[in-house]
């Protein structure tokens, strides 16, 4: 029996090469053969739900998953290939219910522990994910990505100094790692006796034939020089890592800018004037704004109150609405133009109903939560017809301390206008008037909270936006950063210090090297 079984694991390695090496769609039917053949063989269908997965059918992947476990009902590597499944099925709720399950178990391999624990991240449950890299590193302590992973959860949790020691284990092992870099960097204000900056300028020499690696140590390079005030070179590097990302972006701003103005146009006052019913559900408290203005603040304040649960940045509401609008074009391809134009005519409590229903997993028995997604400003006028009880509080900082703030981060994979200063000048003008109209169409649904009020007269700016929120006072929202609660924003570091106003100005700094951004905003009329 045993040898029969690995003659069957080595036709599924072969089956795994084929895979590698040709047309997913050979692999496929290959493997589709091997379990006609061998159907009690439950290797061969966890291999067919990772195909299923590759080319873009979870719910055959999901199936053949299935037919595994009833062969090998406790297996873990077949438990964590379902819950993936439900995952990219969107079925979080199950997903979650099936990964605490394997939270405490102990898996039989250091990888096995790093897909488990990454999995638990995806479904937000840093602490039990923060066990299971941990055992990675316990169990291979020579794999650099298993530091990362694990400090990535910790900055998640507030165990900063914990992160920065596996971060400069992380680099031990690989010193290039530019994504663990940034990390390292953010993590504390740097002093010109505790920092990095020999080590950032001698990795920047030798990164050349790696432009991603470049730019990563250009902001760190950048970060730590502006902690420790040497301005002048905190910009150079800043502005050679920001081109070096642009040049290798696909993108073009006016396709933005063309939307909002397309959402201006077609939701005009007379569409708010009409009857539409929206889903009626007072739970949401949707943060909006630009990024990197404080939305992350107001959230941590908000989700200090025993009432409201902090749920992070959701994309539910524009992928709902993406859902419904696409069925309106017989989901045939549309521009977002295209999109925008059709989404008038959607049935608004349906959109409210299926926004709720998918942010459902996230929430706990608090009455209210936070939904924070900053690009939830474009669709405004639309959460209030789909939500009409929903409170919506707009986020405002200094134009020019925002736009420098959004300049200075180096995002995953968002915010590609961020990257020129132009750019970035266009698209905040675009965002301001967009803004302006809803704030036209829908007068007095909005909350505005201006940042720099906020961190000067943190009592007075919070009990303000709780009476608008209809909640009671509470003490403990004059301290957020004392919170247990977890942050994966890039504002994660920032947000477990005490309210301040070290940021508020910090532009000022750079005056001349933010011209072509100032001369944009002053041609629209817009002022710090």
């Amino acid at each position: 029996m045993a040898g029969a079984n690995g003659e069957l694991q080595n036709e599924l390695r072969r089956i795994q090469d084929l895979m590698r090496k040709a047309d997913p769609a050979d692999a496929v039917w290959a493997c589709d053969r091997f379990n006609r053949d061998h159907p009690a063989f439950a290797p061969g269908w966890n291999l067919a739900s990772q195909l299923a997965l590759r080319i873009g059918d979870p719910n055959a992947a999901l199936r053949a998953i299935g037919l595994a476990l009833n062969i090998e009902p406790d297996q873990s590597e077949w438990l964590l290939q379902k819950a993936k499944c439900l995952l990219v099925l969107g079925r979080r709720e199950e997903a979650r219910i099936l990964a605490q399950k394997m939270s405490d178990r102990l898996f039989s391999s250091a990888g096995l522990s790093t897909a488990a624990g990454l999995l638990l991240s995806s479904l937000d449950m840093y602490e039990q994910a923060e066990s299971l890299f941990l055992d990675a590193v316990k169990q291979e302590p020579g794999v650099a990505g298993s530091y990362y992973n694990l400090a990535t959860v910790q900055r998640f949790l507030g165990k900063l100094d914990k992160a920065e020691t596996n971060l400069d284990k992380s680099l031990a092992l690989d010193p290039g790692d530019g994504e663990a870099l940034v990390l390292r960097s953010g993590l504390r204000r740097q002093t010109p006796e505790s920092n990095h900056l020999d080590q950032l300028e001698g990795l920047l020499a030798d990164s050349a034939s790696s432009p991603r690696r470049a730019v990563s140590i250009c902001y760190s390079l950048a970060k730590e020089l502006e902690d420790i005030g040497d301005y002048s070179r905190s910009f150079t590097y800043l502005k050679r890592g920001a081109d070096t990302r642009r040049e290798h972006l696909r993108y073009d701003v006016q396709r933005d800018i063309q939307t909002m103005a397309a959402i201006r146009d077609v939701y005009s006052e007379a569409v708010f004037t009409e009857d539409k019913v929206g889903f009626i559900n007072a739970s949401p408290i949707f943060v909006i704004g630009m990024p990197r203005t404080g939305t992350t603040l107001v959230e941590r304040i908000l989700g200090s109150h025993s009432a409201v649960h902090a749920a992070g940045e959701l994309n539910e509401f524009a992928l709902s609405l993406v859902k419904i609008t696409r069925g309106l074009a017989g989901n045939r391809p549309a521009s977002g133009a295209d999109l925008v134009t059709l989404s008038q005519h959607i049935d608004f409590a349906a959109l409210g109903r299926l926004y709720i229903e998918g942010a459902r997993d996230r929430l706990t028995q608090c009455v209210h939560f936070v939904d924070k997604m900053p690009l939830n400003f474009l669709y405004a006028g639309l959460i209030h017809l789909a939500l009409p009880k929903a409170k919506i509080i707009h986020v405002e900082r200094d134009p020019m301390d925002t736009c420098y703030a959004v300049y200075k981060t180096l995002f995953e994979n968002a915010y590609p206008y961020s990257y020129d200063l132009r750019e970035l000048g266009q698209y905040y003008v675009a965002y301001k008037e967009l803004m302006a109209h809803w704030y036209k169409v829908i007068p007095g649904v909005m909350h505005t909270v201006k940042y720099e009020d906020l961190v000067a007269d943190h009592q007075g700016v919070t009990q303000s936006m709780l009476e608008y929120c209809k909640l009671s006072w509470e003490e403990q929202c004059l301290r957020p950063h004392e919170g247990a609660g977890y942050s994966a924003t890039a504002s994660a570091t920032q947000v477990r210090r005490p309210v301040h106003q070290e940021s508020v100005g910090k532009w000022k700094h750079y005056q001349n090297e933010l011209q072509p951004l100032a001369e944009i905003l002053l041609a629209a009329g817009i002022t710090p």
